[in-house]
């Protein structure tokens, strides 16, 4: 079986033409997983942001969510795994067809063993990555109790689009955390593969205990990691004519 994984779509953050055109060239990707049986594992930051309230699903993403329904009928349940812009989630993902993961997943794949993870952190403090307090603040009970109560769904997500437009850049993003901490894992625990998002740069570094993987922010580069034939290769998907093309110069 085929498998993709992509990060960091960010839906909702660019111009509306811009987000129309992004969710388009994803329900191509997914239009082109149905019809090939591929396996899609979704790593984090699918929207900017997405936070579910208990009488509030954001309306963003409705022909996305109706395009990955039709996909979960004929095909294996997606994987989602909460990143740092969509951890606030209740059930609407669920209903979707998606098998939701809040922290990370192992997947055995043709003998060798992947943890998936988004790359902000984990709260288990024996992975020794801890998160950013932001994200352990917006992943408290507390505050999202405390959030839901002062803010409607609406202004709740408005508030937090904001926040984000005001402090995403582009230019400040440092792989290393990330690359060191994947370095440390497979020295010392049992997986041959780690995947991740989060940090937006699109990479494969080989280390003495296995392979880190960095699909990449799909919104900036429209890349995946797609593994077919027991390799893993970064790839960016084509949806004017529905093909993959290899990613050049991304191994350490």
């Amino acid at each position: 079986m085929q498998h993709i994984f992509l990060s960091d779509v960010h839906l909702g953050a660019l111009r509306p033409d811009q987000n129309k055109k992004l969710e388009n060239e994803l329900i191509e990707l997914i239009r082109h997983c149905s019809e090939n049986g591929i396996k899609i594992h979704v790593l984090g930051d699918l929207f900017d942001y997405w936070m579910e309230f208990p009488e509030y699903t954001p309306p963003l993403g409705n022909k996305l969510f109706a395009q990955f329904r039709r996909h979960h009928k004929t095909n294996k349940k997606s994987t989602f795994i909460t990143g740092n812009h969509d951890c606030w989630t209740r059930n609407h993902f669920e209903e979707s067809g998606f098998n939701v993961v809040q922290e990370s997943a192992v997947l055995d794949i043709d003998g060798a063993t992947v943890l998936m993870l988004h790359g902000d952190g984990l709260a288990d403090k024996s992975m020794n990555f801890p998160r950013p307090v932001l994200n352990r603040v917006l992943r408290n009970s507390t505050f999202v109790s405390a959030f839901q109560s002062i803010f409607s769904g609406e202004t709740g997500n408005h508030l937090m689009k904001t926040f984000s437009e005001l402090t995403r850049d582009e230019h400040d993003l440092d792989p290393n955390r990330i690359s060191r901490w994947a370095n440390e894992v497979l020295k010392n625990h049992v997986y041959d593969y780690i995947i991740s998002g989060h940090d937006h740069i699109p990479r494969i570094e080989t280390f003495s205990g296995g392979t880190y993987i960095n699909a990449g922010a799909y919104y900036l580069y429209k890349t995946v990691v797609l593994y077919n034939n027991e390799q893993f290769k970064l790839v960016i998907w084509n949806s004017a004519d529905r093909t993959f093309k290899p990613m050049e110069k991304t191994s350490k």
